[in-house]
């Protein structure tokens, strides 16, 4: 099946398609795609002297009554012949009547006689009756001898009672019956499970189908969902979808048109298969091309084992497939199908601790000597293995031991419960499966390696938690991309300031390497350091610009850094290449703030970066995005755009986690990383009360501080803790005028139940407290004391120096009662 990344379809000449009434059941339709009016099934009798008829299945009005006995013996009936050569007759009309069962049958049908054979057993014949005269096409025999086989398989193993509607239910055949005029379609359970849709999720309408399918194969499909009467009458056409894990599978599609009359429109019928991958026959390499292509498709080792899964078990009517990697000395099963615990041996439900069970090698002896030997094994039903095998193949056992590099990378094991037999080609054709497995799942284990290398990488260079904020609330969300090296440059930060004020930043480094996410990570740490500082949003964004030039680096960075007053809702905006950011008005409306920009950084070192003021109201969410959001093959930024704000409209802003999933949508294969931060201005519940005072360098400076302080606290009737508050305000104030120069300022704030006293000056230098106390000195202890005294008690750095600060509880006073009227 060779792969050139577009569907593949053929195209028959012409011909009208019979106008017959469709039942609604998906049986009736798959024969009704076949061309089958009957359907008869003879076993051979005890004797091997003749063919007795079981059970017939009749679809649509035909003269012929199937004979309930034909001789093995005499004459040559087409069954007969059938079942003595083994091999499947499509008799024309001169040949049926040469056949004593020739009479019955009018020259204007078709007939078919498929031999039923399984275990080496000739078991009987499958008779197909067609209601056209030229004969069944190539893939309705093709069908037709899939469904005699697995009515074998079913006779095989003693059904009793009806077999035609089983096997057929076997094959998992999906039908679908089309009304091209109004794109309404009618489709089986089979047929939405190979797509990928719930059945209660299906609308009946055909473009939801397609929407599963590859964009690449659209232009296929859609000459099936419009299809020009004119042009063709049947089509086949193989095309792929994405399930709902991101796997790619391959689906076969075979359709005809039932041409429309004055009181019914024109219709398709069709019916979808998985594609059979490795199917006997001489097409055995157009589908090694196939499983090489997808294959080269396959970057995970999931991915991989979904391909070997379609590849093996379905065509070769295997009842269980497991792949498993060798590391080490122990065997790491990937890919169990079917996945229950049930299906598979005891032994291994006892180390069924994780998602797949895991064995060391030293415990299947009978396995180890396979890999060890490196050849493909085929053990027919009846050969003795050991308990951690049983069941798996207890019809027949092939060991695939996967070659990659000169070393055995694992081993696929394909098991049928009922005997199989083992024909040459199969060997062959497995054995090139095994050396492109192998190389693939070795390709894909360094894959997965790498990409958990950068994951990891990736989560120590973005923030591990959002700090609590009093008067908001943010989120953010990172998503690595789908193709390539799951790391980028793409970086968010939240950083508190101060107890009312937070910078977000976002931004997003040229390419996806190590190299682009180190350059993240440094220009993450340098914005957060230069931010705590103190330094205003344009020259945290200028000191972060000099850097990245200084690094001498091929790379350049896009940012877009906010600083936020969570008391006023003042924010300031710097722009540096970045996308504009988005808010969403408490009234539902949104709007992409102008914020007037720089050019990105590491370009130019003197470049400027102008601020752009907006005054958020409580309720307000602000949206910072990366171009992985808005932009990809296809989609312009100005679209983007335009869909992300839609989404930011539609989503509830109660819940930020939840809207922040609805801006990032279904992203499928991202050609990008993508970085998203929310944060939801709701205003502060307290909103502080301040007070400053300049100290200015004066004998008794420390005294007007103090009565500074006590007017103030008498204004907050705050006075039961003014023993303690001037005595921190005396201590800090005094060492900042005896340890540093320049100007030093106190700040009182009282929010809530706290009471902050700040004291600034200007040298970078933090306080240093002694580290031992002499009970003789008579310095030293004024730190300790302060920190004594304090619920908290820092140091935080601000542009052009610091800030000593300490917080103080208020007790909590209850009102006093009102006087009692009745006295």
């Amino acid at each position: 099946m060779p792969h050139d990344g577009s569907a593949r379809a053929g195209v028959s000449p012409p011909r009208v398609a019979p106008p017959e009434e469709l039942d609604t059941s998906a049986d009736d339709r798959a024969l009704a795609f076949a061309g089958v009016a009957v359907a008869a099934v003879y076993v051979s009798g005890a004797d091997r002297q003749e063919l007795r008829l079981t059970e017939t299945l009749r679809r649509a009005a035909s003269e012929y009554r199937p004979p309930e006995r034909l001789s093995l013996t005499e004459g040559s009936s087409p069954a007969a012949e059938a079942v003595r050569t083994d091999l499947p007759l499509w008799p024309t009309a001169a040949d049926l009547a040469a056949h004593p069962e020739g009479g019955l049958l009018r020259t204007d049908v078709s007939l078919g006689a498929l031999p039923l054979t399984a275990e080496g057993r000739r078991l009987g014949c499958l008779v197909v009756v067609g209601a056209a005269g030229d004969g069944f096409e190539a893939e309705q025999r093709h069908f037709l001898e899939r469904y005699a086989d697995a009515i074998a398989r079913l006779l095989a193993s003693g059904a009793e009672g009806p077999v035609l509607a089983p096997a057929l239910e076997g094959l998992r055949v999906g039908t679908f019956v089309l009304v091209p005029d109004t794109g309404l379609i009618e489709a089986d359970e089979t047929l939405l499970g190979h797509v990928g849709i719930a059945p209660a999720e299906f609308d009946g309408r055909a473009d939801t189908l397609l929407a599963h399918a590859l964009p690449e194969d659209m232009h296929a499909l859609v000459s099936v969902v419009e299809p020009d009467t004119q042009a063709f009458a049947r089509r086949e056409l193989e095309f792929r979808v994405r399930g709902s894990a991101g796997e790619m599978r391959w689906l076969s599609l075979s359709c005809r048109v039932l041409a429309g009359g004055d009181d019914r429109p024109a219709r398709v019928l069709g019916v979808v298969t998985a594609a059979r991958v490795l199917r006997r026959g001489s097409d055995d390499v157009s589908r090694i091309q196939w499983l090489t292509a997808a294959l080269d498709e396959a970057t995970t080792v999931h991915d991989v084992g979904r391909v070997v899964v379609t590849a093996l078990r379905e065509p070769l009517g295997a009842d269980r497939v497991a792949l498993a990697e060798l590391q080490g000395d122990r065997l790491m099963v990937t890919v169990l199908d079917p996945p229950q615990p049930s299906a598979w041996p005891q032994e291994w439900r006892a180390q069924w601790r994780t998602e797949w069970p895991d064995a060391p090698i030293s415990a299947l002896p009978t396995l180890q000597l396979a890999l060890r030997d490196g050849r493909l094994d085929l053990w027919p039903a009846g050969t003795a293995v050991e308990a951690g095998l049983a069941g798996i193949g207890s019809g027949g056992l092939a060991v695939l031991p996967l070659p990659a590099r000169g070393r055995i990378a694992g081993v696929c094991l394909i098991g049928w419960d009922t005997p199989h037999a083992f024909l040459p080609d199969e060997r062959s054709l497995l054995t090139a499966t095994a050396a492109l497995v192998g190389h693939a799942l070795k390709r894909a284990h360094e894959h997965d390696a790498e990409q958990e290398l950068a994951t990891m990488l990736q989560r120590s260079l973005l923030p591990r938690r959002l700090p609590q904020l009093p008067g908001g609330t943010a989120v953010a969300r990172y998503l690595p991309a789908r193709r390539g090296l799951q790391v980028g440059g793409d970086w968010y930060d939240v950083i508190a300031l101060s107890e009312d004020r937070v910078a977000l930043v976002i931004g997003d480094v040229q390419g996806h390497s190590a190299g682009a996410a180190t350059i993240m990570g440094q220009m993450r740490t340098a914005v957060r350091a230069y931010a705590v500082e103190g330094h205003p949003p344009d020259v945290v964004v200028s000191h972060a610009n000099r850097l990245l030039v200084g690094m001498e680096t091929d790379l350049f960075a896009t940012c877009c850094y906010a600083e936020l007053d969570l008391e006023q809702g003042n924010t300031l905006f710097v722009r540096a290449g970045h996308l504009a950011p988005l808010v969403r008005r408490p009234d539902g409306s949104t709007e992409e703030i102008e914020v007037e920009g720089g050019l990105p950084l590491g370009i130019l070192a003197e470049a400027e970066f102008p601020m752009t003021a907006v005054e958020l109201a409580p309720g307000t969410v602000l949206a910072l995005v990366t171009d992985g959001l808005v932009e990809a093959a296809g989609l312009p930024v100005d679209e983007g755009m335009a869909l992300t704000r839609a989404a930011l409209a539609d989503a509830d802003p109660a819940d930020l986690g939840l809207m922040a999933d609805r801006l990032l949508g279904d992203a499928g294969r991202r050609e990008d990383d993508v970085a998203l931060l929310l944060l939801r201005y709701d205003g502060m519940r307290t909103r502080p009360i301040r007070a400053g005072w300049v100290v200015w360098r004066l004998p008794d400076a420390v005294m007007h501080a103090r009565r500074f302080t006590a007017r103030t606290l008498r204004q907050w009737k705050a006075e039961d803790v003014s023993d303690a508050v001037l005595l921190v305000v005396s201590e800090l104030v005094t060492n900042a005028l005896v340890h540093t120069q320049g100007p030093v300022r106190l700040d009182l704030t009282l929010r809530g139940d706290r009471v902050r006293i700040c004291v600034g000056d200007s040298s970078p230098r933090a306080p240093a407290k002694p580290v031992i106390v002499d009970w003789e000195s008579t310095g030293g202890r004024g730190l300790l004391l302060v920190e004594a005294l304090s619920e908290d008690f820092g140091t935080t750095p601000v542009a052009g120096g610091k800030q000593v600060w300490s917080e103080i509880v208020v007790p909590h006073r209850d009102p006093e009662p009102e006087p009692d009227a009745s006295g």
